[in-house]
């Protein structure tokens, strides 16, 4: 079965065309060598993709013959994704929102204080260290 359409099978993404585009992309690598589209893929191999800032570990235990379930999808693959990938996206999520949010506009006089008082705290840590 071609890999994009496997990746698509055991849902990794939504759309058979999505799953070629990160293919073609270079986002998909077979047993360490850089994917097309269509190469072929067959139980025992290890595939490598970059989605969401995260690099899943796909083996492959069985090829389905169809799209399947979300429940039967452990059938067909086993996911060796290491536990910090997920807690790096975990961090990226708490920086994000330490920022302003997008569509609160500019910064009150309180906010511009804050920021001012703050930045002049590390300015007199930074003078005595």
């Amino acid at each position: 079965m071609r890999v994009d359409k496997y990746l698509w099978c055991i849902r990794y993404y939504k759309t058979r065309s999505i799953a070629t585009e990160a293919v073609k992309k270079g986002h998909v690598t077979v047993n360490g060598q850089q994917a097309k589209a269509s190469r072929d893929v067959f139980a025992g191999d290890k595939i490598t993709l970059r989605k969401d800032q995260i690099n899943y570990v796909i083996s492959v235990l069985g090829i389905p013959d169809n799209r399947v379930g979300a429940k039967l999808v452990d059938m067909y693959r086993k996911d060796e994704t290491p536990a910090e990938a997920f807690e790096h996206l975990e961090m990226l999520k708490l920086a994000k929102e330490h920022y302003r949010a997008k569509g609160e506009g500019r910064p009150t006089k309180k906010d511009r204080r804050d920021i001012d008082d703050y930045l002049l705290d590390d300015e007199d840590e930074a003078d005595i260290g």
